[in-house]
């Protein structure tokens, strides 16, 4: 039996996390995104716990999946003891969000080192992740995106997201989240080499440890370097390769979210192309 698409959108918690995961349902998503709190800060929220088991809840009722989205400012290579606190202490905060609500994975950018030393810059992520993870109990996962390549190309490789993964005291805690407009733009998925990019994966045992995908197309041209999303079908990646993902197993029976913009302020037709392009019929929404 094949497996299921996943496809949604990421989700305002305005109206709380189940409040997300009912709009989910509405615009016909089989999963979304949240920001478990203030995207512009690390500062530790306490939740209504309520709230996120009603969040869980109506997921496993409506087999809806979800993932959460740390905060911008959440910085896997800080080096001062103060940052490093502060972000070790948010990840954590959101880590017990997520798992409240039943998501899969917490996404965490990989991170953009600023000093001399790109060696210092991943010794960081490690020291930082093991504080995060030496201590976290949870199913849910940690998520390492990558990244684009603006303003420095590290994590933009399968290879340091493996290597980064295997040099932690707890891999097992650690997966993937693939960012399709980062990969393109970043020269990993290379205009026409699609197969070539699951070959690599493959090779890596990369795609067993990719457990959400970003579903973004690019507004740039590959190896852009460019961060900068476009709707499905209108950039450079285009309909006929993202057919081709949409169509692997790699997108199967994970979270798949769209971070575009939405059309009259919904991202119903958008899940609807998704669908159509991955060759499986949409979701009825629910009211």
């Amino acid at each position: 039996m094949d497996k299921p698409l996943y496809a949604g959108a990421h989700i305002s918690i305005r109206q709380g996390y189940a409040g997300a995961a009912r709009t989910a349902a509405r615009i016909g998503a089989g999963a979304f995104q949240y920001f478990p709190k203030n995207p512009r800060s690390l500062t530790v929220k306490a939740f209504n716990r309520e709230d996120a088991a009603a969040c869980a809840a109506f997921c496993r009722e409506h087999d809806i999946l979800s993932i959460a989205h740390t905060p911008y400012p959440t910085n896997t290579t800080a080096e001062k003891p103060e940052q490093v606190r502060l972000n070790v202490h948010s990840i954590l905060n959101d880590l017990e969000i997520a798992e409240a609500c039943g998501s899969v994975g917490i996404i965490v950018h990989f991170g953009t080192y600023k000093g001399k030393d790109p060696l210092q810059g991943y010794r960081n992520i490690i020291q930082l992740l093991n504080e995060v993870l030496d201590g976290w109990e949870g199913r849910t996962l940690l998520l390492l995106e990558n990244q684009a390549g603006e303003g420095n190309l590290m994590g933009t490789t399968m290879e340091e997201m493996m290597q980064i993964r295997s040099l932690v005291n707890h891999p097992e805690k650690i997966g993937f989240c693939l960012d399709t407009c980062h990969a393109f733009a970043s020269g990993l998925w290379k205009e026409d080499q699609f197969e070539e990019m699951k070959a690599k994966g493959e090779q890596l045992g990369y795609w067993n440890h990719v457990k959400a995908v970003h579903l973004n197309d690019s507004m740039y041209p590959a190896l852009s370097y460019r961060d900068r999303h476009e709707n499905i079908g209108k950039g450079y990646i285009g309909e006929e390769r993202m057919k081709l993902l949409l169509q692997s197993d790699i997108v199967k029976d994970i979270p798949v979210v769209l971070e575009t913009e939405a059309a009259g302020g919904s991202h119903q037709s958008e899940i609807e192309l998704v669908y159509r392009l991955s060759g499986l019929g949409a979701r009825s929404p629910k009211p």
